[in-house]
Formats: structure tokens, sequence, C-alpha cells
């Protein structure tokens, strides 16, 4: 149970990461170039990963790191661009909320992971404190935004559980690098055939970029992805609603904004959710619990059948 909690903190550390994303984002880097942007957060981070692994693809992993690089790079950088320059924060936020119940369903289809009711309650929790964190009814909806952040949410979380049943045997920091590396590559001829030249970028802009794919995306996919590897995805996809409460607290922090009582009652259900989701210790016994049953199941057939086994009665030498 403590090792499990060792790895939620760890977790933990992605979606806070990515919530101050986005303020350094909006604050410091060019708003126009969603390409540009998208690569050159994606590829530092991959090739830096790259040179502290110092290893290649091998086999199936060259096209398994396109693949994820597609779907949570490359895509999914891009819909996320878009859908935060269409609709407001809370409501991007919160179409991405819904993303811990479509990964646990994805991770049923596609790993066998069944969703436990105490996930499904922490899900329901968590995107309730969301809606009351966020949403205030004041905001337009762009049906165009609604589609890219819809769009993005099934995208990455498809990708997230390709990732937890392609990783077995492969280093995290290895296949993390793989697919920023790839999603960077498949990027960056894209932004110079839509966007031409590279934008200048002021000494600001360089230190915003070198946090962002350093801290927000190198860090932080590594510290996403181990917790796939060793946590059930209804609880890595719970822990990631860190993600609006770390980017409201930073506002609270830097903008003095002030949280109301519905906002807070908003974060404590956030919270809540997260707590409810945590994996259980009955849950943590269980499979090994099967699998010992399943060792011990031969011994017990041949012990069965010896026992069942007539003995033959010696007959003294004449």
């Amino acid at each position: 149970m403590e090792a499990n909690g060792r790895w939620v903190a760890l977790t933990a550390i992605a979606p806070v990461a990515w919530g101050t994303n986005y303020f350094v984002t909006h604050e410091f880097l060019p708003p126009d170039r969603p390409l540009y942007g998208a690569a050159l957060r994606a590829l530092p981070a991959g090739l830096v990963l790259l040179a502290l692994s110092r290893k290649r693809p091998r086999g199936a992993w060259w096209w398994r790191s396109a693949v994820l690089g597609l779907l949570n790079v490359s895509v999914f950088f891009v819909l996320v661009y878009v859908a935060a320059q269409l609709l407001p924060t809370s409501v991007a936020s919160t179409v991405m909320a819904v993303s811990p119940l479509t990964m646990m369903l994805i991770a049923w289809l596609l790993v066998g992971e069944r969703p436990r009711g105490a996930h499904l309650a922490g899900a329901a929790t968590s995107l309730a404190g969301v809606c009351l964190l966020l949403l205030t009814g004041a905001e337009a909806v762009s049906l165009p935004g609604v589609g890219a952040s819809v769009a993005a949410m099934l995208v990455s979380s498809l990708g997230y559980i390709l990732a937890k049943r392609w990783g077995a045997g492969v280093d995290v920091l290895a296949s993390t690098a793989w697919q920023l590396t790839a999603g960077g590559l498949m990027l960056l001829p894209a932004a110079v055939v839509a966007e031409g030249p590279p934008p200048a970028l002021s000494a600001s802009a360089v230190l915003a970029f070198g946090y962002v794919a350093l801290i927000a995306t190198a860090l932080a996919c590594v510290a996403w992805f181990t917790g796939l590897r060793h946590l059930p995805a209804g609880t890595v996809g719970l822990v990631g609603l860190l993600n609006p409460v770390a980017g409201v607290l930073l506002g609270t922090v830097i903008a003095a904004e002030a949280l109301t009582v519905r906002q807070w009652g908003g974060l404590l259900l956030v919270l809540a959710g997260v707590v409810l989701g945590r994996p259980s210790r009955t849950a943590d016994r269980a499979p090994k619990s099967r699998a010992a049953a399943r060792l011990r199941a031969p011994k017990s057939r041949l012990l069965a059948r010896s026992l069942r086994r007539p003995r033959r009665l010696s007959r003294p030498d004449c």
C-alpha cells in the first residue's frame, strides 16, 4: 500500500506540471504558432530523454513509437491548442475531466482492467467537482471547440492505454523518449509547411520553452507513463484531474484571484474523487491470491488423484 502511495505521488507530478503549463504558454509563448509550439515542446524533450536513456527502438517499437507519438504528442498537442483558442479554459478542462471514465473503458477493452466501483465513484465525484470549480454558466460555447476538446480527450486516452499495453518489458524513459521524438519529428515539417519560418523568440520565450519542454513535457510524461505501468488506468486518470486544480491554485497565487465557496467545494470534491480511486489493499492482493491459487492447483489435483488411486498390497517373497 505504501508503494502504491509513492506511485500515486510520482504520477501526480504530471498533472501539476501540466497545470502550470497553461499559464506559461498563455503568458510567454507565441499565440499564433500552434504547430511550432507543439514541435518545440515535444522534440527537445524527446531528445533530452533519448540522450539519458541511450536506447534506440527495436523491432515493433519503431512503428509503435510512431503511433504513440502521433496520438499522444502530434495530434493531441494540436487539438489541445485549437480547443484552448476556441473555448474558455473552464469548458475545455471540464470536457477533459471525462477522460478518467474513457480511460477505464478503453483499459477494460484493451488490457482487461475492469473498473472497480470505487474508480467509477471517484470519477463521478471528481467530474462534479471540476464542474463546480470551473463552470460559471457565462461562457460562450463553440461547437468546433467542443469537438476539438472531445477529440483530444479520446485520442490521448487511447494513446495512454496503448502505451500501457505495449510497455511491458520496455524501459519507461526510453519509450517516452521515442514517442516524444517521433511526435516532434512529425510536427516539425507540418509546422514549416503550414506556418512558414520559425518564430523569432525573445529571451523570456526561450526560457518558457525550456520550462515547457523539460518540466511540463519530459519530466511530466516520464512520471505519467511510469504511473500507467504500476497503477490501474482508472487511478491514473483520476490523478490527472489534479491538472485543473493546479491551474486554479496557480491563478490564486500569481494573480491573487479569490476562490468562491462553490469553487472551494469543487476543489474538495476533485480531491475526494482522487482519494476514492486510489488502489485498495484488497484489490492489490487479489491478483496475487489468484496467481497463488493457480500455482497450488496442480499440486492439489495430484494429491487428490494419489488419494483416490487404490494402493497395491505387496506380496511377501516366497
